[in-house]
């Protein structure tokens, strides 16, 4: 039995590329993972912005099992594995454990909203029951303003007197600062790592006691979100969190993960990188070239994400 290192620090929801076909690029998906494991950030693939619930279960297995055959570290690795199907949720959560993922990121069961917190604790107490390891690390990911169904903090206590040790920690995308600040200190001290779902509320995040953040600029700017996470105590830590902010903002001005995907398309001129999975729409040229223009004029480095730089040399 391996033992998981305990998550800390900034996960990005991986970008999943995907070939003329719309199937998933394993090849493209694997050099992004390293660019993003050598700016030490670590891989939470799968998740929304990964498009995560637009691929199969097959799919997801599938890239799972090609990054750990490449040698990208399993230890670095929070998979999506929610699902509205409890044998879906079962299997996907069961081959991260087999793989030595240091946790899984879990959505809610979220097609019925009317659900009940004895529902929800119950599919929980399913997945954990059947998956049967001992090992596994299970992070809830509350983003009630998508899923629409949100863990409470009497099913977090709930869950975390059930399975301690199992019931790991939360990411928290709820955008409720209330919330993050009281989940963090009423289970902080019970070793539940809550990480925010987003690095502009990072810095506070950490100065509650937080984990780090799981975001989805993470996949195109993590060396600037992991230094604020190295040196949140320093003094200019305030102006680096309103950088961050700032960069943040040019994305979040268009559809989020088709600008991430077209700023890493225009990095590598590689145009393949600039696809999304339908109902997904890439960004047109107009707005490729207001992204453009809008990364220059917060002086981004493009050139910076150039994810394909290693590769050719």
């Amino acid at each position: 039995m391996y033992k998981r290192q305990r998550l800390r620090g900034v996960l990005a929801p991986v970008l999943t590329p995907f070939d003329a076909a719309l199937k998933p690029d394993a090849a493209r998906f694997l050099r992004l993972c390293r660019w993003l494991v050598a700016q030490d950030c670590g891989l939470a693939m799968f998740g929304t912005n990964s498009e995560g619930n637009s691929l199969s279960v097959d799919e997801r297995i599938e890239l799972l099992q090609q990054a750990v055959a490449a040698g990208v570290p399993a230890a670095r690795m929070l998979p999506g594995t929610g699902s509205c199907s409890l044998a879906d949720a079962v299997r996907l959560t069961r081959c991260a454990v087999d793989h030595g993922c240091a946790g899984v990121l879990a959505l809610p069961p979220f097609y019925y909203k009317s659900v009940t917190d004895d529902g929800l604790f119950a599919f929980f107490s399913e997945v954990i029951e059947r998956v049967g390891e001992r090992g596994l690390r299970l992070y809830l990911y509350h983003i009630p303003p998508v899923a629409q169904v949100c863990f409470s903090p009497a099913l977090v206590e709930r869950l975390l007197k059930r399975y301690p040790g199992t019931v790991a920690g939360m990411k928290d995308t709820g955008g409720d600062w209330d919330y993050t600040a009281r989940t963090i200190a009423q289970f902080g001290p019970e070793g539940f790592d809550v990480f925010a779902g987003t690095e502009t509320i990072l810095l506070d995040t950490l100065r509650h006691g937080g984990a780090g953040c799981i975001s989805a600029t993470a996949n195109v700017n993590p060396r600037a979100i992991v230094r604020l996470f190295d040196t949140w105590r320093d003094a200019d830590a305030d102006a680096r969190q309103a950088a961050l902010n700032a960069v943040r903002a040019k994305f979040a001005a268009h559809p989020l993960i088709p600008a991430m995907k077209s700023a890493i398309a225009m990095a590598t001129g590689d145009a393949q990188w600039a696809r999304v999975r339908p109902p997904l729409e890439a960004l047109d040229a107009q707005r490729q070239a207001s992204l453009r223009q809008a990364l220059r004029d917060q002086s981004f480095d493009l050139a910076a994400l150039d994810v394909d730089a290693s590769d050719r040399h």
